[in-house]
Parts: C-alpha cells; structure tokens; sequence
C-alpha cells in the first residue's frame, strides 16, 4: 500500500474527526488536580496498586491483597495503562522496574518516583524446560559480558550520557545457523521498545549481540507480556526477553539463562509538586500521528483488520451455509442425523467459549508445533467462530420460509437441491440479510482481539503509539473513529443492497 500518495487526505479528514471527538471527551473529562495519598512502602496498605500483569511487581504486590488491608491490585496488560490509571486517580501508585518508570516519569512530568526502592531482582533470559539452546546463550551471554558489549550496550540506554545509539552488528558475520526468534512485550522502554517502525532497545540490542555470536539471523514477535512464556514453552519462539526476572513459580515452567543485568522495582505516585502543563491538541496530534509517521501504525493494522475481516467472513459464510444446509435437511427430512449430530457439537462448543480463548488455543495449542502465519492464525479462528453464528442465521432464514412453497416446488417435479437453490435459498438471503450485515460487523470488531498472539491489527497499532508517546487520548480515539467509519460504510452497502433486493421483488 502507496502510503505517501493518500497521507494528507488521510491525515486532514482523521484530525477534523479526532478534534470533534477529543473536544467532546476534554469538556467532560475536565477536574480538579487528584492529591498523592503514597509517600513510602509503608502508605501502600488500604490502597489501589497498579501493576503490569504477570510481571515481577505484580507479583510481589498480590501479597497486600491477602493481608487484610483492603489492599487492591489493579492489573494491565501494558505498564503504560497502569501509568494512565495513576494519573487519573484510578490507582494510588504503580509498582514497576526502576528504568520503564523512569522513561513514564520522563514523558509525565506530573509523575514521580519514590527513593525508597520496593525490591531488587535480577533479568535473565527464558528458553524452554530442557532446551539445548540455554547453553548457547549462556555462553554468548559469558562472552559478551567479559568483553563488555553487554555493559556497553545498558550504559548506552540507561544514565545521564545515555546515547541510544543502538547496537551495530559488525560486518562479515556468517548467518549460516538458522533464525532465532524472541518473544517480547515491545512496551518496556528501554529494555523494548518501538521507535521507527522496528523494535528496539537494551534486551533488542543484547539479543542481536547474542545472534551475531551464534551466527544467526533474528526475529523478535511482539505480543502480552503475560503470554511470553507461553509462546517459549509452546516452540513459538525460541527465547523470550522483556526485562524478564527469574523467580522460582517461573523456574517451575521456563528455563533461565545466566543473569545479564539487574534491576529493582519501583513506586511512581503523583507529584503534588508538579505546576500544571500540557500541549495544544494540534501539537499532541502532530507527537502521536505526523511524527516519524506514526500513523502508519495505525494503517498497517488496518490493512490486517481488513484482511482478517474479508477472509474470515468469506470462510465464516462457506461454513455457516454447509452446516444450515445440513441442519435444516435434518429437520426437515430426518436425514444426516450424524453430519447434524457432528454440526451440533461444532456450534455448542464454539457459540460456548470465548472468542479470545479460541484464538489462543489455535495458536498455542492446535498449532503449537507449526510455525504458521499469524495472520493465517486469525483468520481461521474468527472464520470458525463467525461459521458457527452463521449457520444459526441461514438456518433460521430457511426455516423461516412457509413449508407449503417448498412441498409445492417438489411437487412440479424439482429435486430437492433444485427446490433449494431456486425457491428457498434466494428468499432466506433476503430474510436474514441484515442479521448477516451485524455478524460481519461484529467480526471485523472482534478481530481488536488479534494482538493477543503478537499480531499487529488496528487497535494494537493504536497501542503501539500509545506506548511511545504516552498518550492515551488521541491513539483511543482515533482507532474508535477508523473503526466507526468502517462499520458505518458496511452499514450503507448494506442498506443499497436490500434496497437493490427489495427492487427486484416489484
């Protein structure tokens, strides 16, 4: 996609509509400056703690909420969601690895960071239980560590004369090894972050370092921070790095390599020091979308939904009209009672569980020894789900067609297929046409869901500048209008189409 050719047009129309919605949002949203209730360890009992959910400091924080204290522990997928929790009073305090917070302090001036440290840990490396590979990386890490590349590689990230130069692979490395590919969570700055288009950071520049020694090319999955381990013991990646601390519940699951740094967690409150400051909506627009293009975060995911969206719908419509065809034959003949039977526990078991949980299964479990796009992924798991409620609404349409034009039909001598295709089929169509029109339309709303295996749609591109720029406003909403008008022109085909049908009935 020629994304230059239509970026103007594309930026003019998204900020009109961006400015209307976030105008409506700020005069609502307007209130007086919350106070900070935490000032030491101590002041964290009674309170609401966020946390980034399955790291470290949520779990040295679930402590507080069996104490007895009426402690809460709010957890997020992203630590900048807890970050945004703080600053609207939704949490007391955020519980976080030392550097990720100074990076939210730094982009939230109204933000700052107890000197009391909460506690100390060490990161290391997560590959797979009995994986021959945890040897390899201990002895690149042992290398690296003696020549100092890795101590190089944090000082150039972390400190006053940090540079953020990024590591360069030197030349005449022989890649002949294979490919090793990293799990991580690319919202940890700056151990991973997004910055350009490509993933960087300390834990992207050691695992670069690592592959350069083993002579291998490297391939870094974005996904949940929560589902990093899942997709190392599953083979979906072949080691995970997201300042991940080795702890004895993960040991029980995951393999750790030798330590390669060390870190502490941390307390962000809210600074009652602070003066109020903000930017111009025209500058905030200009910091999450114009610059470094970030808007094509935003277009690459929505070329993805749509992908997802049209395939899936495709599949969805294949499967549901088969299984409404055998299930209304059943029905009305009695026939293929064990295709109907097969039909049945398909519809149970998919119209029964969760769409996300589905996704998950088919990626971490179904094909949990095949490397398979997962863009292949998505679709075949919304296309199942949507077959499923498809089949419900063409069965419906079918049966609802009065019995006497289909014993008519067979009765001047056409075949039951005939009588199908010619008689009920094209007025069942038009019955269940707008209850089809929503289906699609919750399909292409559910695929948001599509981050959770690593896969970059249109809302994770909206998550994505939100890590970067730590504005939660502007990237929500204009993922919701793309979003709006999709659904919108959907609608409006939609309504041309029955109106075309309705036509061709006079």
């Amino acid at each position: 996609m020629n994304f230059k050719k239509y970026r103007s047009r594309f930026l003019l129309v998204f900020a009109a509509l961006t400015l209307l919605f976030s105008s409506v949002l700020l005069t609502s949203c307007q209130g007086k400056k919350i106070k900070n209730t935490v000032f030491s360890v101590d002041d964290l009992a009674g309170k609401t703690i966020g946390v980034q959910l399955g790291t470290t400091g949520d779990t040295l924080v679930s402590d507080y909420e069996t104490d007895g204290s009426g402690t809460t522990v709010s957890r997020y997928n992203k630590g900048s969601d807890a970050i945004q929790a703080l600053k609207q009073g939704k949490a007391d305090a955020v519980v976080i690895d030392e550097q990720p917070a100074l990076a939210f302090v730094k982009a939230n001036p109204d933000l700052t960071i107890l000197e009391e440290e909460f506690a100390n840990e060490d990161y290391a490396i997560c590959v797979a239980k009995g994986n021959s590979l945890t040897a390899k990386l201990n002895e690149a890490i042992e290398v690296l560590m003696a020549d100092g590349t890795i101590q190089k590689l944090i000082d150039d990230y972390v400190g006053d004369n940090a540079t953020f130069s990024g590591y360069k692979s030197p030349d005449g490395i022989r890649r002949t090894n294979g490919t090793l590919v990293m799990a991580t969570n690319a919202y940890f700055k700056p151990y991973e972050y997004y910055e350009g288009g490509s993933i960087i950071g300390i834990d992207a520049d050691i695992a670069q370092a690592i592959a350069d020694y083993l002579g291998m090319n490297l391939k870094i999955e974005d996904m949940e921070f929560d589902s990093i381990i899942t997709a190392v013991s599953s083979g979906k990646a072949d080691f995970g790095m997201a300042g991940m601390t080795v702890t004895d519940e993960r040991k029980k699951n995951i393999d750790f390599t030798t330590t390669y740094t060390t870190s502490k967690q941390v307390i962000i409150v809210r600074d009652d020091n602070a003066s109020a400051s903000g930017m111009s909506f025209a500058e905030k627009f200009k910091t999450d979308f114009v610059k470094e293009a970030r808007y094509t975060y935003l277009l690459k995911g929505l070329l993805n939904t749509v992908i997802i969206a049209f395939f899936a719908a495709l599949m969805g419509v294949v499967i549901g009209f088969l299984i409404a065809v055998v299930r209304s034959n059943h029905d009305k003949t009695g026939h293929m009672k064990i295709l109907n039977f097969i039909c049945n526990i398909y519809l149970t078991v998919i119209r029964g569980t969760p769409t996300m949980v589905q996704l998950l299964i088919i990626y971490y479990v179904i094909f949990s020894s095949v490397h398979i796009d997962k863009l292949i992924v998505a679709i075949l798991a919304f296309g199942i789900n949507s077959g499923a409620y498809v089949a419900e609404i063409f069965r419906s349409g079918i049966m609802s067609i009065d019995n006497g034009q289909f014993e008519a039909a067979r009765s001047l001598g056409l075949s039951y297929k005939t009588t199908m295709i010619s008689v009920i089929l094209p007025q069942a169509f038009k019955n269940v046409l707008p209850a089809l029109a929503n289906e699609f339309i919750v399909l292409l709303k559910e695929t948001s869901i599509s981050g959770y295996i690593g896969l970059n749609d249109l809302t994770r591109g909206g998550d994505i500048i939100r890590s970067i720029t730590y504005d939660p406003m502007l990237p929500l909403i204009g993922v919701a209008i793309i979003y709006l008008v999709m659904v919108m022109g959907l609608s409006q085909l939609v309504k041309k189409l029955e109106r075309r049908l309705r036509n061709n009935e006079r």
